[in-house]
């Protein structure tokens, strides 16, 4: 026979857990149009403040540091996190951006650009 003190907390464990409810990540409206430099996501939810990411030793010499993002996917922003990359003669990198125009916030895609 259980004791009494032992199976009211399992009754009340049980009554605890049955409140829970699993409810999906609320989605937002992304829009892509074309801008100028190919496609742009366009939402009103502004951007997370910048995520200070620590920059690790570059793996081999000349090595181009291509800092992360907030990205747009699944209705939500989304950390894209840095990565190193070889440089390209005669190119710069051009980070990822986020622009406010209007209360729309339009994502800017990174790219090598002469």
């Amino acid at each position: 026979m259980p004791r009494p003190a032992a199976f009211a907390a399992s009754v009340l464990a049980a009554l605890l857990l049955s409140a829970c409810v699993v409810a999906p990540y609320p989605t937002r409206p992304v829009v892509y149009e074309q801008g100028p430099m190919g496609p742009v996501a366009v939402t009103e939810v502004a951007p997370p403040p910048p995520y200070v990411e620590p920059v690790p030793v570059a793996p081999f010499a000349g090595a181009i540091w291509i800092g992360g993002y907030w990205n747009w996917s699944g209705g939500r922003h989304v950390w894209v996190p840095g990565h190193y990359e070889h440089p390209r003669p005669g190119y710069h990198w051009e980070e990822h951006h986020w622009e406010n125009h209007a209360g729309r916030w339009e994502l800017h895609g990174g790219q090598w650009r002469r």
